[in-house]
């Protein structure tokens, strides 16, 4: 047996064991350590353990059973000393049913041939015979406060273990056991040191990832950053970001950081979404772990060629839908780790965070832009607030289209409204739309008959850059400008007959394409169409659209003629004069009764503008107090009181006659500088016809 062997059945040579002191037996124990304490592999380790333990203990087989070996969980090894090598033994025995872990559970040493108290390993036995075996001792190893497994020591000689050498062998075991407890310390210190290590690393990916959310404001660019750190960190081969576009039919790899790439993927290509891994994994909106062998689907072929294996894809989350993934991939065969795929899930939703930036930004960006092109909209709008700060004037046929306005103004309702040339339609579009429920969005104006015919629908649907010669850049229409408030079309039945079918189809669907673009925009803007002509007419002549008539008139408002309303023209005088006197800093205190009349008794073909325009005129050449209208520019038209076919009567000429007069002299009647010196009357003569005619100074 080794026991008793003269000769050296491992490499150096060495005097037999029995013949060794046991004094040099321990001074050799001592030494082992230094050997096994820079050892961690476990097969290493048993094979060390066994040509150092060879010189001092027994043996033909040598068993090594740890627990927990480096946080790996229960490890068992055998070495066979004349094979030099690592075996399996007993075959076919579970872990747990060995003398070993029985050893370790008790911790108590086992012999075999085996003694009364000691259960039977009879699988174990079998084994035992097989291979040789007739002596077997083996031992705990543990320390004060926890065990490490157990050593186990096997011969092909009988009574190799008697008990003063199970004696030393548990003295071996104690020694080995604090030096494997060492180690195992030692690996423990080493793991979680790189554990630190990467977590410090990890720590600063993501204040890194932080910090270039907040600072970089391009999304690309930012996305680009981010992928690059974290394909580092998580030592992967290829970072992505593929953006989806609104109703997940197409996505683009918008970021792509692949620095060893064979060239099957290419940043910014753009694929479909149906029917590929990338649909079901939006579905999901879970991070998950994926192994690419068993894809097979669209888009699997890049993947298989690029030589990936494992990833992890992350839905990216924007106002809790899923706009994007981000992927990490590696090609080797190493697994992500539980803290690698946390990490990963963090810094997507720092991505998340930042697209859902960007998305909020961009918005900022177009209702920024969109107020630029509304601009000039605006201006007009505060011009004709300023010149019609509110509709004058208390007449019947008025007060009834006031009315009209109170009813369909909540309703949102499409209205069209007839009316004169200057007659205030677009003042009535206003009003409708300031007593709507749009009245705090845009109010989008057009004339129609102030376009060309060719420029027009570019006005009100829009433009691309380049649809036309001069399109030098994209232009958005009057019915994308006015989304969620009111267009008011002036002229409407000027629109060409060509592009009445996508105005219809406006009004209808709530849709239109801009020139020269495919993509179907929607608008939900309110339309308020205006024209001074017979539309009905016009659709028995064949120029108008009947169902666009008929959509356009579905609340018919008819705005009353200035001629027809002559109670409100002094009414607007006044209100013209002191808001022309204000913009021109100048103070008129009199209006003169004779030309009042004149002005009421006028027929109006031009309406109110026509009106506004006169005074404006007046208030130019009047220099005093008193408000100079030049009649004779209403004369060339037609004499005043001859407007509704009729000759004024002898009073009414007496009456603006003397009213001249005593403008003409600032209401002096007597004395030589006076009215009734002009007039060739005397002073109470004047005096009876003004009291007759109802003529009074008016007040100052």
């Amino acid at each position: 047996m080794l026991a008793v062997r003269d000769d050296a059945t491992m490499s150096g040579e060495m005097a037999p064991i029995s013949r060794i002191p046991l004094e040099e037996r321990y001074r050799l124990l001592l030494g082992i350590s230094n050997v096994l304490g820079v050892i961690r592999d476990p097969e290493e380790l048993i094979a060390a353990l066994a040509r150092e333990l060879h010189r001092i203990v027994p043996f033909d087989f040598l068993s090594l059973y740890l627990v927990d070996a480096c946080g790996e969980g229960p490890i068992w090894h055998v070495w066979r000393v004349d094979e030099q090598s690592v075996v399996r033994l007993p075959e076919g025995i579970p872990l747990e049913e060995t003398v070993e872990a029985w050893v370790t559970t008790n911790r108590r040493t086992a012999s075999w041939p085996a003694g009364a108290e000691q259960p039977a390993f009879p699988r174990l036995e079998e084994a035992l015979a097989r291979h040789g075996v007739r002596s077997l001792f083996a031992t705990p190893l543990c320390t004060v406060n926890r065990p490490l497994g157990a050593m186990t020591f096997a011969s092909l000689g009988e009574g190799a273990y008697p008990a003063e050498e199970t004696r030393f062998l548990s003295v071996v075991a104690d020694h080995l056991a604090l030096t494997i407890d060492g180690a195992a310390t030692f690996a423990r210190l080493r793991v979680a040191h790189e554990q630190l290590a990467r977590n410090s690393e990890r720590r600063k990916l993501v204040i890194e990832v932080g910090r270039s959310v907040l600072s970089i404001l391009d999304l690309q660019e930012l996305l680009r950053a981010i992928s690059s750190n974290v394909r580092k960190v998580l030592r992967c081969d290829l970072a992505s970001v593929v953006l989806v576009d609104a109703d997940r039919t197409q996505a683009q790899l918008y970021v792509l950081d692949f620095p060893e790439s064979r060239g099957f993927f290419r940043e910014g290509a753009v694929v479909p979404v149906e029917g590929r891994e990338m649909e079901e994994f939006l579905r999901a909106g879970q991070p998950r772990e994926v192994s690419f062998d068993g894809l097979t689907g669209p888009g699997m072929e890049g993947v298989r060629q690029e030589g990936f294996r494992t990833g992890i894809v992350l839905p990216l989350l924007s106002r809790g839908r899923a706009v994007g993934l981000f992927t990490v991939m590696r090609r080797g065969d190493g697994r992500f780790d539980r803290d690698e795929v946390e990490l990963a899930v963090l810094v997507g939703g720092q991505i998340a965070t930042a697209l859902d930036n960007a998305l909020a930004y961009r918005e900022i960006a177009q209702l920024r832009d969109k107020l630029a092109e509304q601009k000039l909209y605006l201006e007009d709008e505060i011009r004709s607030e300023l010149n019609f700060e509110e509709i004058v004037g208390r007449s019947e046929p008025l007060r009834r289209v006031l009315r009209q306005v109170e009813t369909v103004a909540p309703t949102g309702s499409t209205v069209l409204i007839h009316g004169e040339t200057g007659s205030g339609k677009e003042l009535i579009a206003r009003a409708i739309h300031d007593r709507g429920a749009r009245s705090g969005r845009t109010f989008v104006k057009l004339s129609c008959a102030a376009i060309p015919a060719g420029l027009l629908e570019s006005e009100l649907f829009g433009h691309q850059k380049g649809a036309f010669t001069g399109a030098i850049a994209d232009r958005v229409g009057r019915f994308e400008l006015a989304n969620g408030g009111t267009v008011f079309l002036d002229e409407i039945g000027e629109i060409p007959l060509e592009l009445q079918p996508k105005l219809l189809r406006v009004l209808q669907e709530r849709e239109f394409e801009r020139l020269g673009s495919s993509k179907t925009l929607r608008t939900d803007a309110r339309l308020i169409a205006a024209t001074n002509r017979d539309l009905a007419a016009m659709v028995d002549a064949g120029t108008f659209r009947a169902d666009l008539f008929y959509r356009l008139n579905v609340f018919p408002i008819l705005v009353p003629a200035l001629r027809e309303r002559p109670e409100d023209i002094p009414l607007l005088v006044r209100h013209f004069v002191q808001q022309l006197g204000r913009r021109m800093n100048r103070v008129v205190e009199t209006i003169p009764a004779g030309t009042m009349s004149a002005l009421c008794r006028y027929d109006w073909p031009g309406n109110i503008r026509e009106l506004q325009n006169l005074i404006e005129r007046a208030m130019i050449l009047t220099t005093g107090p008193v408000l100079r209208v030049p009649l004779d520019d209403l004369k060339s038209r037609g004499t005043p009181g001859a407007a509704n076919g009729r000759l004024p009567t002898l009073e009414e000429a007496e009456r603006e006659h003397i009213v001249s007069a005593l403008e003409e002299t600032r209401w002096v009647v007597g004395g030589p500088n006076g009215a009734a010196v002009r007039l060739g009357l005397k002073r109470s003569t004047l005096q009876f016809r003004m009291k007759k005619l109802g003529i009074d100074r008016p007040a100052r």
